[in-house]
């Protein structure tokens, strides 16, 4: 049995687990109510990432979750057990800033150990928790040095092993990779992932950056005004929005989100976009007859229009002529931004496409995978 094994089976061992409730939590800052109504349930050992625009609330739960801000009305719940009123330091959580909050004049050792030594451990039993932790984090050749001589991967390297040590119930990350680099970031989300595939621990991790949520999240919870909008696996989400912030929201490039009316013509339904009109399959029929000559949203992925002589499917009434604004290569493929003169869309095609700004193209929606809202509401139909 390798040592490397024998090492991730302490860890998992030790690491104690746990499921977290939050319940109803609003926060009022004076007049400003920062968070309206949040509720979430995150299950033991599962990764969960909580996003949204900026000023949604996002780090608010977070501290309220650690203890470091206390809300207004709701409960924190940890394996059963309402921690609402408890002190940080008795709810056995770590915390992973984005700043790192390393000690500049203790070595990576000592900033390591410091919480250890706080909750008065014996030296044998930092060390050894101190080891694990950094053999894990591939950091055992930086303990003795100072933060000012470490890069900004391994700052937060030593962050994460100032957690790991602890072996809290759960782990909190307040954007921790906001100040690195792009490439630095994609390491570290890799490392990351790898670590929480490790410890098999609970965490939950805010971030703005969609592409950090999809690659690391077990489930993404989407928030909005204070308010969770949707919380499921990362491809639900995409394929699956719950209402019309969520559809724009979430996903690069953006959903386009445009008006059209319902029709019916000979037991058909179709969608007016007001310079083209597109079948909708029978298949929802049910779903959307209710709605004929009202006004819905309508959206529609990128990788789902597709050049007419690309496209597989069936093209029955399906096929519009769009005027093309912007063409952006992306490395792999190339983002055309479509203009009706009326309403706006995105569009993914191969690289090798030689379609230029102010050319005209012929497009095939996937009527299979378009999606509908309602505009009062702004709960998905379709």
């Amino acid at each position: 049995m390798s040592k490397e094994f024998d090492l991730i089976k302490i860890i998992l061992y030790t690491f104690v687990m746990a499921k977290i409730e939050i319940k109803n939590i609003k926060k009022k800052y004076w007049k400003t109510l920062a968070v309206k109504d949040f509720s979430l349930d995150i299950n033991d050992q599962e990764f969960c990432v909580l996003t949204g625009p900026s000023g949604c609330g996002k780090t608010t739960i977070l501290r309220i979750i650690a203890g470091l801000t206390g809300a207004t009305e709701g409960q924190v719940i940890i394996d059963g057990k309402d921690v609402s009123d408890d002190q940080p330091k008795d709810r056995d959580i770590a915390m992973v800033f984005q700043n790192y909050a390393l000690y500049p004049h203790m070595d990576v050792y000592g900033n390591m150990a410091f919480g250890l030594t706080m909750r008065k451990m014996s030296k044998d039993e930092i060390a050894t928790r101190v080891k694990e932790a950094a053999e894990i984090l591939n950091i055992s050749k930086l303990l003795e040095k100072k933060p000012k001589e470490l890069s900004g991967g391994e700052k937060q390297r030593v962050a994460l092993g100032r957690a790991i040590v602890r072996k809290p119930k759960l782990f909190l990350f307040d954007e921790p990779l906001s100040n690195l680099d792009e490439k630095l970031r994609v390491q570290m989300r890799a490392e990351l992932k790898k670590i929480h595939d490790k410890l098999k621990a609970t965490m939950l991790y805010v971030t703005h950056d969609q592409i950090e949520a999809m690659t690391l999240g077990d489930r993404i919870c989407i928030m909005k005004d204070g308010i969770a909008q949707q919380a499921a696996a990362p491809m639900d989400l995409y394929g699956h929005p719950a209402n019309k912030f969520v559809a724009g929201f979430f996903g690069f490039p953006p959903m386009p989100l445009v008006e059209i009316k319902v029709l019916k013509d000979k037991g058909k339904f179709f969608i007016d976009e007001g310079t083209f009109k597109l079948q909708v399959p029978d298949t929802f029929k049910n779903k959307i007859g209710q709605y004929e000559e009202q006004v819905l949203t309508f959206g529609i992925r990128a990788e789902d229009i597709q050049l007419k002589s690309d496209y597989t499917g069936k093209l029955e009434n399906n096929t519009a002529t769009i005027n093309v604004d912007v063409v952006e290569p992306m490395g792999s493929e190339i983002h055309l931004y479509l203009n009706t003169g009326k309403n706006s869309f995105v569009m993914r095609t191969k690289i090798s496409s030689t379609i230029k700004s102010g050319h005209s193209v012929e497009v095939a929606f996937d009527m299979e995978k378009m999606h509908l809202f309602d505009p009062q509401t702004e709960k998905s139909i379709i």
